[in-house]
């Protein structure tokens, strides 16, 4: 039992660190750009939602997100009604990553794609003539993220081997309405302990993949880590004039 926490703890490290890698990569690469952009594209609360979006797609981390926005907004560079419309459209942007995982992170192997793409990053970041560091940050992120995904699947044993685990998880689910309530509450404290929501939904999607949860159960986790995030806002705001 051992063993397996300390197997399932690294993948989701892994997981963290490409996820992290892969955001700075990207944030290096637009530096300042960022503003300039989130300035442009604010002028009404659609466009402010899409913005957010669009951002958190790319840099994958809401969290990245909602940080740079309050810091803008305490700076005077954004204002509120922008920024809540930014920090909206970075929720939505933050199931991509869900959406990445559920359509790619199961259906082939994926190591197959993570190694060569590592490989391709740790090239361009040690060849400083191509001048494309970050693009290798980038990408090696991307690979040691899909990697991460990879042991993560492979660490969770099937449940079929383990009726005992089914049976216990079995006794939160049959309580009707107040056992969604109780996973809504289990993903929120999930991402609030992992600091990730894009981490805490690759764990849920792994678990209801290897048949440890049903779909309406790994859907109030998702909810409850959706929910989780906010507090990364709240972190940002402390001591803040906005």
């Amino acid at each position: 039992m051992i063993n397996l926490t300390l197997q399932i703890i690294g993948s989701l490290g892994l997981f963290l660190y490409g996820m992290r890698t892969m955001s700075d990569g990207i944030q290096k690469a637009a530096g300042g750009r960022l503003q300039s952009i989130l300035n442009f594209m604010t002028g009404n609360r659609v466009a402010a939602i899409f913005t957010g979006l669009a951002i958190t797609g790319i840099i994958q981390s809401s969290s990245a997100t909602t940080v740079m926005v309050v810091s803008f907004v305490n700076a005077g560079l954004l204002q509120l009604t922008q920024a809540i419309g930014v920090i909206m459209g970075a929720n939505i942007g933050t199931t991509i990553t869900g959406w990445i995982v559920a359509l790619l992170g199961f259906k082939f192997q994926i190591s197959a794609v993570a190694i060569p793409a590592i490989g391709i990053g740790f090239i361009l970041i040690l060849v400083k003539k191509f001048n494309k560091q970050d693009l290798g940050e980038f990408i090696t992120g991307f690979g040691l993220l899909f990697l991460g995904l990879n042991f993560l699947k492979e660490s969770v044993p099937d449940i079929s081997a383990h009726p005992e685990i089914l049976e216990y998880l079995g006794r939160f689910t049959q309580h009707g309405v107040l056992s969604y309530f109780f996973f809504v509450i289990v993903g929120t404290l999930l991402t609030i302990i992992v600091q990730s929501s894009s981490a805490a939904m690759a764990i849920t999607l792994t678990m209801a993949y290897a048949g440890w949860i049903d779909f309406p159960t790994a859907a109030a986790i998702v909810l409850g880590e959706n929910i989780g995030t906010t507090v990364t806002a709240f972190l940002a705001s402390i001591g803040t004039c906005a």
